[in-house]
Parts: structure tokens; sequence; C-alpha cells
């Protein structure tokens, strides 16, 4: 074993030796301090025991036979890294973010490698647009493709049923739309200053991911950025402010595709100047268009309605507004009993498209049990029970 490679791990999991003592409930021994055995551990002085490893495996969120590799793997799990790099995040949140791509990358070869022994044929829009054909042409592919005109968006009964329709006809394309944000408990929530959608570009099983943490309006404009990233062939993670040309066109496709031009070319409000009389005014509008405040307010911007600061301002207010809203909802979730069977989240989660899929691969024999459970993120038991429908 290449103790080199124990550091690796930690390191990747955005653990301190102080932290990774606690965490694996190191303790001293023989005189020798928790510290102390770590580092002896990780500089090959003494050799982790099969319970230690196993240990270490659960919380660096790492294979356990990835500490038998012969030195540690380059970085590169979670492709393109699209985000603004100037947020601050800590190394643990980055950590799980790249435990999550690492998990749902791994579930989307194995999905494509069961799609592949049934001779699927590749989706010919994945990568089949670049920045020089430029957001009109991106548009009109995806409208095409989609079918799903605005009328029948906006038709939706709130910004909820809006995401549903505008995923499911995503779904039917032969995309794949997950709604994931942690490994699997509370614990390890990643929230929307993180990361807000991934694209896994890929011709025979392509993902997007969605951050459920984000608001219903916005799960809409990320779904249609990260599908802007696979019409670019692109794999990668997005979120922040976008300035990197890549993520200005992909917003700039999102938002021309649920608010064309003509919808706000004469929007306007008597004071110019009062950040409250546009916030109100943005907000009246995109609950009519079934939109996000925010996405509408950085459209505005970038049609040159209004200028970057008073953007920036009316984005403040209502990301203000969004935090002190979803603290009450979780105070209110904390005193209500019952909820959405097991069952039934996890179909909402993955969506129908994978789940009825994967069903009819293990009815084909294409999938075993085991693998359909890798798949779905599921432990194998619960597997037909899931693909049985909620």
């Amino acid at each position: 074993m290449n103790p080199k490679v124990l550091r690796w791990a930690r390191e990747s999991a955005g653990l301190s030796p102080g932290e990774a003592v606690e965490t694996l409930g190191l303790r001293a021994a023989r005189g020798i301090p928790p510290i102390t055995r770590l580092q002896a551990l990780e500089e090959g002085e003494a050799a982790p025991t099969r319970a230690m490893l196993s240990k270490m495996a659960a919380q660096y969120r790492r294979p356990l036979v990835t500490f038998y590799l012969e030195r540690p793997p380059p970085k590169g799990e979670r492709g393109t890294d699209f985000r603004t790099v100037s947020v601050r995040r800590s190394s643990g949140e980055e950590a799980l973010l790249d435990a999550l791509a690492r998990r749902l990358l791994a579930r989307q070869e194995l999905l494509k490698s069961a799609l592949l022994d049934e001779d699927a044929e590749p989706l010919s829009f994945i990568g089949s647009v670049s920045l020089g054909d430029g957001v009109p042409a991106v548009v009109a592919s995806l409208r095409e493709t989609l079918g799903l005109p605005v009328d029948a968006f906006r038709a939706a009964q709130g910004r909820g049923a809006a995401f549903r329709l505008l995923r499911a006809r995503v779904e039917e394309t032969g995309v794949f739309v997950l709604l994931a944000g942690s490994l699997g408990s509370h614990h390890t929530n990643i929230e929307v200053e993180v990361f807000r959608g991934m694209a896994l570009a890929d011709e025979i099983a392509p993902f997007v991911v969605v951050n459920p943490h984000d608001s219903s309006g916005a799960r809409c404009f990320t779904l249609l950025h990260e599908l802007a990233h696979l019409w670019l062939g692109q794999t990668g993670v997005s979120g922040g402010l976008p300035r990197s040309p890549v993520e200005r066109f992909c917003n700039d496709v999102a938002s021309e595709y649920l608010l064309p031009d003509a919808d706000f070319t004469e929007f306007r409000v008597t004071d110019e100047t009062d950040v409250s009389a546009w916030a109100s005014a943005i907000s009246a509008r995109a609950a009519e268009f079934n939109v996000s405040s925010s996405m509408l307010a950085y459209r505005l911007f970038r049609a040159g309605s209004i200028d970057e600061t008073l953007w920036n301002e009316v984005s403040g207010l209502f990301r203000t507004q969004w935090l002190k809203g979803r603290k009450r909802r979780r105070a209110r979730m904390k005193t209500q009993t019952g909820g959405p069977g097991y069952y039934r989240q996890m179909n909402h989660q993955l969506g129908s498209s994978l789940v009825q899929l994967t069903g009819r691969l293990m009815a084909s024999g294409a999938l075993t049990t085991t693998k359909a459970g890798r798949v779905l993120g599921v432990r194998p038991k619960t597997v037909h029970m899931l693909v049985a429908g909620p």
C-alpha cells in the first residue's frame, strides 16, 4: 500500500489531520498521540488495519479498493469547473461535491454500458453546437428538440409544475435529469452557493444534475443552462456569477428560451433608481412567466435595461428574501409529521425516465439487481419496489 494514497484521500475529503483523527475516532495508544499515529500511517511508518481502512473509506467517501492504488489518481472527476473563481468555498464543501460527481459519473458509466449492450443509438444533439453558432441558433435547436412552446410552459400552474413539465420534455429526448444535492443524508447537503447544476455530457447516457436546494423557479433556468452545456458537449459543474464566456453563453441560452426579448423590451418602473420598485415589478412579472425573479433581473441586465450595479442590488435583495423564506420553510418542516414516502421521494429525485429504463434493463437481463441499485444509487433490496412505481 502506498501511504501517499492515505494522505491524498484525507486531503481530498477536505479534512485536516486533527479533523480526520476526530472523524475516524482515532485514540492515543501506548503513549502515542492520535495525530502522531495518523502521521505514521500517512508516512508509511505503520500499516493500517483492515478496520481502520474501512473507517477511512467511509469517512473519506472513497471505495475501499481506492486505498490499494499504486499512486493517487489525477484530479478531473467533475469535468470543467465553470464556477466563479472568486467565490470562497470550504474544502469540506468541495470534497462533498467531488464525492457526488464521482458517484454520478460511476452510475452514468454503468448505465451507458448496459445501453450499449442493447445497441442504443447516440443522441445527435450532444456536442452539436459551438459558441460560434450564437445564442439564437442554440435556442432554436432546443425548442425544436424539446417541442415545448413558451406559452405551454407559462400555462403550467406555478413554477413547480412548470419545472415538472420541462423536466418531462427533457427526459423524453434521452437526457436523464436528476435532483441531487447531497450524498444521501442531510449531514452532507451541498448548498447552492457551492453548485447549482452539473452536466455530464455523453452521447448515450447524458445526465443533467440540478441542486434541489434551489428554488423551483431557479431549477428551470439551471436545467436549461445545463442542457446548453450538453449541446456544447461539455461536462462540468456550474454555479456563482456568470463571469466566463461559456457560462454567460449558457445563461443567455436559458434566459432567451424562457424569456424572448419581445416579452420585456418595454419593461420599466417609474423611478429607475428605486431598488425596491424594481424588485417588486420584477417579482410580479416573473410570477406571470413562471420563472425566478433573479432570472428576469439577469435578463434585464443582459438586455441593457438595468446596469450591473442595480442588477447586483436587486439580485442581493432577492437572495435575502429567498434565504428568509427557506429558513421559515425548514422551521415548519421540523414541526410537521409524515411526508412523502421513501419510494415516491426517490422517484422524484431520480426522474421517472431513469427509474423506468433501469427496470426495463433489469427485465431484459442487461442489468443485475446489484448493478441496477448502483445506477439508481440505492440498496439492491429496494430496487424492485422502486422500479415498480410510487
